[in-house]
C-alpha cells in the first residue's frame, strides 16, 4: 500500500496504518510517496505528533510518487483528491485502486468488508464501481485530510486524530474474519 500525500500527512498515514493494520492482524508493507520533494524530513511538529503516539518518523525522507510506486502497490491511498488524481495521470489502469483515505473508508463502511476469501483487488472493484474520473475533480471536505504544513502544533494534532481515527477503521474493514464467516 501507498500513502500518497505531502512531507506530512502522507508519513504520518502511513505510519498509523502499519501500526493499525500490524495490530488487526493484517499482513502489508505500506509506504509513503508524495507530490512536491524528495529527500525531505518530517517536519518538526509532525515529528512531535507522532512521537506523542509511540511512533518514530525521525526516519523517515520523502520520495516522489512515480509509475513504478502505483504499479507494484496493491492499493494506493491519497490524503487528498490531487493525490488520487496525480496517481490514476501515472497509471490510468490504477483507478480501481486508487482512493483518497476518506473515500475508501466511506465507500468500504457502506458497502462492507471483503467477503470470506475475497481478494483485496476484487474488494477494491467493487468498492469502486460506478466511480469515474470525473468524481475526483476539485477538492472536497468528504474526501481530503487537512493539510496542516506550516501551521501551529494543534493543527497537526488534529490532521494526525483523523488519521488515527480512519486507518483504525480501514484496518477493521481489512481484519481477517474470524473462521467460520
Amino acid at each position: 500500500m501507498v500513502c500518497t500525500g505531502n512531507t506530512c500527512r502522507s508519513p504520518m498515514a502511513a505510519a498509523l496504518l502499519a501500526r493499525r493494520l500490524d495490530d488487526a492482524g493484517v499482513k502489508a508493507r505500506v509506504s509513503s510517496a508524495g507530490l512536491l520533494f524528495d529527500g525531505k524530513p518530517v517536519t518538526d511538529h509532525g515529528l512531535a505528533v507522532m512521537a506523542d503516539r509511540g511512533i518514530d518518523t525521525s526516519g523517515h525522507r520523502s520520495r516522489r510518487l512515480t509509475r513504478e510506486l502505483v504499479d507494484a502497490a496493491d492499493l494506493v491511498l491519497g490524503m487528498a483528491r490531487s493525490h488520487v488524481q496525480e496517481a490514476v495521470a501515472l497509471v490510468p489502469g490504477a483507478l480501481h485502486r486508487t482512493f483518497t483515505l476518506k473515500e475508501i473508508v466511506r465507500r468500504g463502511e457502506a458497502s462492507g468488508r471483503p467477503a470470506a476469501g475475497e481478494p483485496l483487488g476484487a474488494w477494491l472493484t467493487r468498492l469502486g464501481s460506478g466511480r469515474r474520473p470525473s468524481d475526483l475533480l476539485g477538492e472536497s471536505d468528504a474526501d481530503d485530510v487537512a493539510d496542516p504544513i506550516g501551521g501551529p502544533r494543534r493543527g497537526y494534532q488534529r490532521t494526525a486524530d483523523e488519521l488515527d481515527d480512519l486507518t483504525a477503521r480501514l484496518a477493521r474493514l481489512l481484519a481477517p474474519l474470524p473462521e467460520g464467516c
